[in-house]
């Protein structure tokens, strides 16, 4: 894959409305000369870096918080990878426990986009030994 070349995986919350069909689609509807190639996730997109970008830029439009993508380190079709070649899945659990994630992402893209602070949850002070040893004795009576 050359420099000027990116591949991306487009990721598509469970939770949400869009389907892996509806963004292949909307993205061939862009009518950019890219490769694309619909997923159970989402979708595989390949091509000129900067075409690659804008057709992420406009994808994302259709549910900001819950269309996420990730750079892949091969191309479509690549031997390593290729579930063509009845190869393992390599990379896949990682994929598949990221996209449960989603759900929780967007939901935290949401809440800082309405300005909600975080609280600071209380750190937990380890115990000192000289209390433990007195809980010890305390409940030995």
């Amino acid at each position: 894959m050359s420099e000027e070349t990116e591949t991306r995986l487009i990721v598509v919350a469970p939770d949400s409305e869009i389907t892996p069909d509806h963004v292949t689609r909307f993205i061939h509807a862009l009518e950019l000369p890219i490769t694309v190639k619909e997923t159970c996730y989402g979708a595989i997109i390949e091509g000129k870096r900067e075409l690659v970008r804008k057709a992420l830029q406009e994808v994302r439009k259709l549910d900001p918080n819950r269309i996420c993508s990730k750079i892949r380190g091969f191309p479509m079709g690549d031997m390593r990878r290729c579930r063509a070649h009845h190869g393992s899945r390599p990379g896949f659990p990682q994929l598949e426990k990221e996209w449960e994630l989603l759900p929780l992402i967007a939901e935290g893209l949401r809440s800082a986009e309405r300005g909600e602070k975080i609280e600071e949850p209380e750190r937990k002070v380890k115990l000192p030994v000289k209390e433990l040893k007195k809980i010890v004795e305390e409940v030995s009576q």
